[in-house]
């Protein structure tokens, strides 16, 4: 029978946000596709150093090992090389031991086109045109943002932070708020909508996955107390009260619990990221962003009113 992908979290993820590409797009730029090739095959058992997603990316497959027999995260590189240039990132995938054995190389060609066919649920990469490419066909996709990102051994939590409007849910509430300008206008309209559900945003689908591998992990610890669950979810929201209400009735509806949630106001994000020191935090505006993207793994979602 096929290997069916559809009942597991999928990422689909570009070499550029496993990997720091740096030198070796430096050579592409600069003296062009045969040096490169060149560069790539002298080099091909030199392992690339760490990109901002590894962190992430690291702890995600580790939860495997919840059920082995039917992992429930598939990880699969979707890359624009072709597959000799491509021979360098998975001899580096398996120097870092990262269970990542399902690879698309397209000489160039669109990532876009194939999130459907792998049931992918969130598209990373560091490129922002095929992450746009894909967010207006309407699949899930994030920019990988640079920094200087470490990845720490000795923590096993897996910390997961999204901002609620244009990431989670839709742009509703947003395009209220972009066309008035008047905070008062939107908390008027949430009010007033406050038992209506949002229409789900482009990562509705990625954290639904994630609580489904929360619940495993609860079912694990019910079943061998030493389990320590690493899983832990949050939303950072500008929102603030009595915006707050329609948040958690949407979560409410969706059946989603989420560990912490921090309706900022205005407050600027960054104050409690680092705080929470997520290995992955995900908002729909890039200026929320250039804080963070120095010292944690940020992701821009280019959807909705504020990205138009």
């Amino acid at each position: 029978m096929p290997y069916d992908l559809t009942s597991r979290l999928v990422v689909g993820l570009a070499s550029s946000a496993l990997f720091d590409l740096s030198e070796s797009d430096e050579v592409f730029r600069t003296k062009g596709e045969q040096e490169y090739r060149k560069y790539q095959r002298k080099n091909e058992n030199i392992p690339l150093r760490k990109g901002v997603a590894f962190p992430l990316i690291r702890r995600l497959l580790s939860l495997n090992k919840l059920n082995p027999d039917d992992p429930p995260v598939e990880v699969i590189l979707v890359s624009r090389n072709d597959p000799d240039t491509g021979m360098r990132v998975m001899s580096s995938i398996e120097h870092y031991n990262l269970g990542m054995t399902r690879a698309v190389f397209l000489q160039g060609g669109l990532p876009y086109k194939y999130i459907p066919a792998f049931d992918i649920e969130l598209f990373l990469s560091a490129n922002p045109t095929d992450v746009k490419q894909a967010m207006m066909s309407g699949y899930p996709a994030g920019e990988i943002l640079s920094g200087n990102i470490e990845d720490d051994l000795n923590d096993s939590e897996l910390r997961i932070a999204f901002d609620f409007d244009g990431v989670l849910a839709d742009d509703e509430a947003e395009e209220v708020y972009q066309a008035t300008g008047n905070l008062l206008d939107f908390h008027e309209h949430e009010e007033k909508k406050v038992d209506i559900a949002h229409n789900p945003g482009p990562l509705k689908n990625f954290l639904q996955r994630i609580s489904d591998i929360q619940k495993l992990e609860i079912e694990q610890a019910e079943k061998d107390p030493s389990y320590r669950p690493v899983l832990k979810v949050s939303i950072v929201t500008a929102r603030n009260a009595p915006s707050h209400k329609r948040v958690i009735n949407t979560m409410r509806s969706w059946g989603i619990m989420v560990n912490e949630a921090f309706f900022m106001g205005g407050v600027d994000k960054f104050n409690v990221l680092e705080v929470i020191n997520p290995h992955i935090f995900f908002d729909d505006q890039k200026i929320h962003l250039e804080s963070s993207s120095k010292v944690l793994p940020s992701v821009h979602i280019p959807f909705g009113v504020t990205n138009r």
